[in-house]
């Protein structure tokens, strides 16, 4: 199947569909002008430094660098949430919440990115599910307590070292802060913000029952499968249609539907062959 004839039956499939399900991996940000963090190359190419330290994404992922040496592990993250309070997102999510209110359908976000650029373009909270976390909440380092907060800390970076000139530290007991995000070799990462959301997630699946669903997943990658599992498993849901969006690794069995393109490129062919009208 072509690219042109797989838009138009992903135009199709969301033309007759009850309910969206969005999934999203990193390459989802690429569009928006965000680093692309494949192989340690991309990672590099975004952050030489560590490629002098020799130093991998794997590597500066680790909440190890908290505990040794709290300004080296912000610098990672600092400069990270500096980027991503940056970033304006790229037009496909628009597009996305066009077929939403256009179609009127039930709709849930899933995340493997922990940069809250859905939020920002204006999708609900209630129907997001971030599956590693958000840079743009805090948690303990210790933990002291379970307590999970909103990251309103300024971070500046010096970029020459990666440092952080100002380290977050918890409101509780005044120990440093971290990210509530799960990284790498991770045992303290604290997961009630995020169970929450997958629970709104289940009940969001039993409402739907047996109507038609098409699952809408873009730049996720098989490093970290996790999002790929994800469409996979409701792809086995009867009535559902996934369609895989990315440029790298776009295939999956029929009868789903592969589109080896970009997430913005490719959600805009479907979204002009919506246009067209509904259903194609």
């Amino acid at each position: 199947m072509d690219c042109s004839d797989a838009c138009r039956k992903a135009a199709d499939a969301i033309g007759r569909a009850d309910a969206l399900v969005v999934t999203s991996g990193a390459g989802m940000g690429v569009d928006s002008g965000l680093p692309d963090f494949r192989g340690e190359r991309g990672f590099w190419k975004a952050y030489p430094m560590y490629e002098r330290l020799g130093i991998s994404f794997v590597g500066a992922a680790n909440p190890a660098h908290f505990h040794r040496d709290p300004a080296f592990g912000w610098g990672f993250y600092g400069h990270r949430t500096t980027l991503y309070r940056a970033t304006e997102p790229h037009d496909g999510f628009r597009i996305l919440r066009q077929w939403i209110n256009r179609f009127g359908l039930s709709h849930f976000v899933v995340t493997s990115n922990v940069d809250g650029q859905f939020q920002k373009a204006g999708f609900e909270e209630e129907k997001m599910l971030e599956v590693h976390g958000s840079i743009h909440h805090l948690q303990c380092l210790s933990p002291c307590s379970d307590a999970i907060w909103p990251n309103r800390e300024e971070i500046p970076v010096d970029h020459a070292t990666m440092r952080a000139h100002q380290i977050p530290r918890c409101p509780h007991c005044g120990g440093v802060a971290r990210p509530n995000i799960l990284m790498f070799g991770d045992f303290s990462w604290l997961s009630f913000r995020t169970d929450l959301q997958e629970s709104r997630f289940g009940m969001f699946l039993e409402e739907q029952g047996g109507r038609e669903m098409v699952v809408v997943e873009m730049g996720a990658g098989t490093a970290i499968p996790t999002i790929r599992s994800l469409s996979e498993r409701l792809g086995r849901r009867q009535g559902t249609t996934v369609v895989r969006i990315n440029p790298r690794e776009p295939w999956i069995d029929a009868p789903h539907l592969s589109v080896p393109e970009g997430s913005l490129s490719a959600l805009q062919t479907i979204g002009a062959l919506l246009a067209e009208g509904r259903g194609g």
